[in-house]
């Protein structure tokens, strides 16, 4: 993002919208919204009136895994986040530094043949670099067969600096999630999702709101780096494809909850714009220069100026309505981060079409 835009520090949200007065919920946090470069501010309650009968949202079932754990390198102590599972049953992980405040700090990655020892008398050892973009993920074989049991017993979310205080794994747990058959799930919680709540839904489908679900199992995005995301599952069943291929054909808008619903209903989709049922693994990163394909439009949270996420908002909205946006976060005291306000990006009304919802 080519801006001067700078997050102050104040704005990170530090606990959950619930814990901050009595009488909150989840859905109390407020929504901005851009239609092209005009931007409106609202409270998120009032999404289903933001939305049309017809339109779509596509949600990830992913559920949160307690990816945390804590472990130790010879003396030393160290911070284990489990990544995601390879197909030969490697873990793709992040090795931290605990801070003394119940947060962790990036470290060097490695060395290859490095090895953690694990609550439980499990272990791992570090194998190679996930990539060559670096060495901040390494593979790594656990000792334990059961590695999601491991972290249900041991685990905890994954909690970054800017927040105040542990939370319990359910605060993670979005209303659209669900486990899967393997016990996969994501490192980090899809956090667009967060603010819905049964209530909310409900509302939703009574206007005539439709839901498709998806799958992309998310890694960890370390607070400090901000690569492109690295291969991640994801999943497209059939009758979702069916519903976002129909919903675009006709006069409705897809709109993706968060930017993992973005990449994998995008990685389903062919260069024709047709969704096709599937699943796997998706490399693919969304720029301005791939643009997209099915989606109309986007839920998403508040990301920093110079994370990779913001591309993939360039690519539905465009840089200059993506800043202007941003400018107008900012200005309106808008929080960041998982715990944070919501940025709902819509395309550009068209005059008539917008005086015929009004009426």
């Amino acid at each position: 993002m080519t801006t001067a835009l700078k997050v102050p520090g104040d704005r990170s949200a530090r606990v959950p919208v619930e814990q901050r007065a009595p009488g909150l919920d989840r859905d109390s946090v407020r929504l901005l919204v851009s239609r092209g470069t005009e931007v409106s501010h609202h409270a998120f309650v009032e999404l289903p009136r933001l939305l049309r009968a017809g339109d779509l949202l596509v949600v990830n079932t992913s559920s949160t895994l307690a990816a945390a754990v804590d472990g130790v390198i010879g003396h030393t102590r160290v911070v284990v986040h489990f990544s995601t599972r390879g197909d030969d049953g490697r873990w793709a992980v992040e090795l931290r530094d605990p801070d003394g405040r119940g947060t962790t700090r990036a470290r060097a990655g490695g060395p290859a043949g490095a090895v953690v020892r694990l609550p439980g008398g499990a272990g791992l050892v570090l194998e190679e670099p996930l990539s060559g973009r670096g060495g901040r993920l390494w593979w790594a074989r656990v000792s334990s067969p059961d590695v999601l049991g491991l972290l249900r017993e041991h685990g905890r979310p994954i909690r970054y600096s800017y927040t105040e205080r542990d939370q319990p794994l359910s605060v993670y747990q979005t209303v659209f999630a669900l486990p899967s058959e393997d016990g996969a799930g994501s490192a980090e919680m899809p956090s667009a999702a967060r603010p819905f709540t049964p209530r909310l839904v409900a509302e939703l489908v009574s206007r005539g709101v439709q839901f498709a679900p998806v799958t992309l199992h998310t890694g960890v995005a370390s607070a400090e780096a901000h690569e492109p995301p690295y291969p991640e599952r994801f999943a497209v069943p059939e009758a979702s494809a069916r519903l976002i291929n129909a919903v675009g054909a006709g006069d409705g808008r897809v709109v993706a909850v968060g930017t993992t619903a973005v990449r994998a209903v995008e990685s389903a989709a062919g260069a024709d714009g047709v969704v096709r049922a599937g699943g796997g693994w998706t490399d693919l990163v969304v720029t301005p220069g791939r643009g997209v394909r099915v989606v109309d439009g986007l839920v998403t949270g508040l990301h920093e100026p110079e994370a990779s996420h913001l591309l993939m908002l360039e690519a539905v909205a465009g840089r200059v309505a993506v800043e202007r946006a941003y400018e107008e976060a900012l200005a309106g005291d808008y929080l960041w981060h998982e715990f944070g306000d919501v940025h709902l990006i819509l395309p550009p009304e068209i005059p008539h079409l917008a005086h015929c919802v009004s009426n």
